[in-house]
Formats: structure tokens, sequence, C-alpha cells
């Protein structure tokens, strides 16, 4: 069982911090060449997908996650564990951010075609998007390294 739930847990810890490097990395630039309107429009729509996908991802990251704890009970369980949970804790707040309070902002500028507020919402999904990445990063690092 313990190994079916680490092969679920990772394929939800790709689709989360893989999706944010596409997004931050690969769709965005591209769509750098499109007018505003267009642009906003497009990032919107990607970025609402990617946010359904992950959400899923986190309620299976949390869910694999704290039942892998069951085996050595959290007390005993390995430092890197425990830092995984807290960044994903952290992970978790952002996205709530950014699903719950960015995203119904972008949303509305763009309903509204104010577009310099578009443009607000979109750089603060950004900054969201690329902490998080971080984040993801270092709790993969974490996750390797933690052992030796």
């Amino acid at each position: 069982m313990t190994h079916w739930l680490i092969l679920l847990h990772l394929l939800a810890a790709t689709v989360w911090v893989g999706g944010m490097f596409v997004l931050h990395f690969c769709v965005r630039p591209a769509a750098a060449t499109l007018e505003p309107p267009q642009r906003l429009r497009l990032m919107h729509d990607a970025v609402r997908s990617f946010l359904r996908y992950v959400l899923v991802a986190i309620v299976v990251l949390w869910i694999s996650g704290v039942s892998l704890f069951s085996g050595p009970g959290f007390a005993n369980a390995p430092l890197s564990w425990h830092l995984m949970m807290g960044i994903a804790a952290v992970m978790t707040l952002v996205y709530g951010v950014l699903r719950w309070v960015v995203l119904p902002r972008l949303t509305r500028a763009i309903v509204a075609a104010r577009w310099p507020d578009g443009a607000a919402a979109m750089l603060t999904i950004r900054r969201l998007v690329s902490l998080n990445l971080a984040l993801g990063m270092l709790t993969i690092a974490v996750a390797t390294l933690g052992r030796h």
C-alpha cells in the first residue's frame, strides 16, 4: 500500500510543480506576443484550468502524505517529512489566495474590460505562482536530500 501512496503523491506533486513551471516559463512568455485583452484572456483560461487540476492534486497530496505518516507515526517520522508538510501547508494557503481571491479579481477585470486591473491581477498571480514554484522545488529538494 505504501508504494501506491508514494506513487499517487509523486504524480500529484508532478502535476502541481510541473504545471507551475510550464505556466511560468512557457505559456506566459508565449502569451507576451498577444495584445493585452487576448493575453489576459488566454492566461486567465490557462490559470483557471490549471487550478482545477491542482485542487485535485492538493487533495491527493494531503491524503497520501498524511497516510504515509501512519507508518512511523508523527513523532517518529523523519524531519524531512515534517518540513515537507510545513511547506505544503504554506503552498496550500498560497493556492487558496490565488484561486479564491486573485483569480476572481482577474475574471472581474476581464468581464469589465478593465485591462490595467487585469494586468495587476495577473502580476499578482505570476508572483504567487513563482513563490509556489520555488516552494515546490524546495520540497522536492527536501524530499530527495532529507534522507541523506
